[in-house]
C-alpha cells in the first residue's frame, strides 16, 4: 500500500493493477467483517471510490474534514453576525 501511494499516486501515477490491488484489499477485509472502509490517506480517494463498491461505506477523511471545516466556518460566520 504504501509503494504505491508514494512511488505511484503522490507521483501522479493512477494504474488499473494498483487499482486492483486496492480493491482486491478492501474485499478482503469486508470478506473479514469489515463494515466500512476508511480512506485515510489523501490520494486513496484518487485511486479507489464509493462507486467501485457501492454496498460498502467508503469514508474519504479529506472530504470529511473539509465539510466539517466548512460547516464550522459558516456557523461561526453566523454567530459573529447574531452578536
Amino acid at each position: 500500500m504504501d509503494r504505491i501511494i508514494f512511488d505511484e499516486l503522490c507521483c501522479g501515477q493512477f494504474t488499473a493493477a494498483s487499482k486492483a490491488a486496492y480493491l482486491n484489499i478492501v474485499d478482503g477485509m469486508q470478506a473479514r467483517g469489515a463494515q466500512g472502509v476508511i480512506l485515510g490517506c489523501t490520494e486513496i480517494p484518487l485511486l479507489i471510490s464509493q462507486e467501485d463498491r457501492p454496498n460498502l461505506p467508503m469514508f474519504d477523511t479529506t472530504g470529511l474534514h473539509v465539510e466539517a471545516a466548512v460547516e464550522f466556518a459558516l456557523d461561526s460566520e453566523q454567530a459573529k453576525t447574531r452578536t
